[in-house]
């Protein structure tokens, strides 16, 4: 559970950086057909067997006058009608992340309790171990400079932040 949350927190940190479940790739396709008249769905189905996509077709559509969109399973196609060009996005789970982040999002209700109790065991690790060790290396010594540390640097980020 520590890894699982370790690992997701990580991922999910740098979300602004890098997709943490999914690894989007993009690749260049050209359709010389005159966009004038509505595209079948037959028609879209031979241009995708240009690119091995045709067993993936879901939908086809035109978001606005300037754009053809074809949905695929895990992907898409956008297309200019204007010039013919666009490109197929592929989207590829990344393993390891796409399940810790799909366990960190709590998918289900059942998840949401087992993870309250992992939780609820963290905060009586966290304060049973402040108590563990006795004398000048514990509470009443050194570790009160190290627990205070430990309080000090999140409320510092607080007060930074905002």
């Amino acid at each position: 559970m520590t890894i699982i949350y370790a690992l997701s927190g990580i991922a999910l940190n740098h979300i602004v950086d890098w997709n943490p479940s999914y690894s989007i790739s993009h690749e260049e396709v050209v359709w010389e057909r005159d966009f004038s008249t509505p595209v079948a769905k037959a028609e879209v189905l031979e241009f995708l067997e240009r690119y091995g996509e045709e067993k993936n077709y879901k939908k086809h559509y035109r978001p606005d006058s300037d754009h053809l969109k074809v949905f695929l399973k895990g992907g898409s196609v956008m297309l200019n009608v204007h010039s013919g060009h666009g490109y197929i996005e592929h989207l590829r789970k990344r393993p390891v992340f796409y399940e810790v982040n799909l366990l960190h999002y709590n998918p289900k209700r059942l998840w949401t309790w087992f993870s309250d109790i992992f939780c609820v065991a963290l905060l009586f690790f966290a304060i049973g171990g402040l108590f563990m060790i006795k004398g000048k290396k514990g509470i009443t010594g050194r570790g009160a400079w190290l627990t205070a540390i430990g309080v000090a640097l999140p409320l510092a980020f607080l007060y930074l932040y905002m």
